[in-house]
């Protein structure tokens, strides 16, 4: 059968917001229904959407060990069912372990996906590999837009968070269909003559250790930040929602025209960029209220906008004899530190809220107060001072990422390909 480049990469757009819907749903049900439906505290939330993230590496890096063995079409069908399932069980959640269990499946699904799509990507367009990675993630952001305006519209209907949830079966539905109906070729580095050994070897460069590092901050400045920040946020003036909305928007927009800032700046020049306007961003929103928010948050979008599919970029041109592995070892990698770091945030942000309550009465009085009581609107002062500072804190990554990025273009300069 014929390799239809063009329906594959389509059906991999697809695969990819089915992925992104995921993350935003669950960020418009972190509040509301996780904490409030289920009584889960913010930490508790953190490590029950933590799970999809180590979900995702556990996933993401089996795939890429198996992807070259036993085929993209199979790992993709792994993916399928693990959405099924995963949405499934979580629209049957009754509290924290069931939410627990259904969330990793979601997240070894969306783990699947990415194991076979990124590698797909890469060999369908070997010679333009940083930039059809960006068009291929415009779909994660667009995906994150697409579910986040459905978030949005069904609660203004009050239809309910499960329907929200099984929304998320359409895109996966069709992707599965699909793929179901494509033949699909074998990975770039089968067609090379690349070894297993060879493959694996190439991991251990010290070049591709350094970036693997680098994700696990560029990983959480962007999607801890994203999964957090309706909840960072909720008490801003704006509707929460419509903020990741407008940040994936942007984010979406950006990687659609990648190719000419690749061009101009090249893969180590646009992550050094993006590092320095995403912790300027971060500490603009920290210092923002109301409308003003709008405008420190483009900053931060435009910041975040090509980290992923750039460093996936820069190892597959760089460091092409990692194959599949290297680029699930990245995505992997990222994912595993973001579902440390989203607890993490919870905890931040739970002592900050508390912090920033009067000291001289029972903090318990405000955490349990009613809306529209006074006590309630003391604790929404104390959660926007709270998301304020939990920002702050995470403005760090990024400035380390900043020296990092610094030192990765000084060496690019200084070599020539690995």
């Amino acid at each position: 059968m014929e390799i239809n480049r063009n329906k594959l990469f389509i059906a991999s757009c697809i695969a990819l917001v089915a992925t992104a819907m995921t993350f935003a749903i669950r960020a418009d049900l972190l509040g509301n229904t996780f904490g409030g439906v289920f009584k889960l505290s913010n930490a508790e939330i953190g490590w029950c959407i933590g799970t999809a993230f180590w979900g995702y590496m556990l996933a993401i890096v089996i795939g890429g060990l198996l992807v070259d063995i036993i085929g993209m079409k199979s790992i993709l069908a792994f993916a399928f069912v693990g959405h099924l399932i995963g949405i499934v069980l979580t629209i049957f959640s009754t509290g924290f372990w069931s939410l627990f269990v259904s969330t990793l499946f979601v997240g070894l699904a969306n783990g699947f996906v990415e194991a076979a799509c990124n590698p797909l990507v890469a060999t369908l367009y070997p010679d333009n590999k940083t930039k059809m990675l960006n068009r291929f993630h415009v779909w994660f952001p667009g995906g994150i837009v697409i579910g986040g305006l459905l978030a949005y519209g069904l609660g203004l209907l009050h239809i309910g968070w499960k329907m929200e949830m099984a929304i998320i079966l359409i895109p996966t539905l069709i992707y599965g269909f699909l793929f179901l109906k494509l033949e699909l070729p074998k990975t770039e580095r089968v067609t090379s003559g690349v070894s297993m050994k060879e493959m694996v070897k190439a991991c251990f460069a010290p070049l591709f250790l350094f970036m693997v590092f680098c994700m696990f901050l560029t990983a959480s400045t962007e999607l801890g930040t994203n999964q957090w920040i309706t909840v960072l946020l909720s008490n801003v003036g704006i509707p929460a929602i419509l903020l990741l909305v407008f940040i994936n928007g942007i984010m979406a927009a950006g990687r659609s025209f990648a190719g000419p800032i690749v061009h101009k700046l090249n893969p180590a020049g646009m992550l050094l960029f993006s590092a320095i306007t995403a912790g300027v961003g971060l500490v603009l929103i920290s210092y923002s209220a109301g409308w003003g928010t709008i405008g420190a948050t483009a900053i931060f979008a435009i910041g975040i906008t090509y980290f992923w599919p750039t460093m996936l970029g820069f190892v597959s041109e760089y460091l092409p004899r990692t194959g599949a592995l290297g680029l699930s070892i990245m995505g992997g990698a990222g994912m595993l530190t973001v579902s440390f770091i989203l607890p993490l945030m919870g905890n931040v942000y739970d002592s900050q809220t508390v912090a920033a309550l009067p000291q001289t009465i029972d903090p318990n009085l405000f955490l349990q107060a009613v809306e529209g009581t006074k006590e309630f609107l003391i604790l929404s002062q104390a959660k926007l001072a709270a998301g304020s500072q939990t920002l702050r804190y995470v403005a760090i990554l990024p400035a380390f990422l900043t020296l990092a990025f610094l030192f990765l273009n000084y060496h690019i300069k200084k070599t020539t390909k690995v």
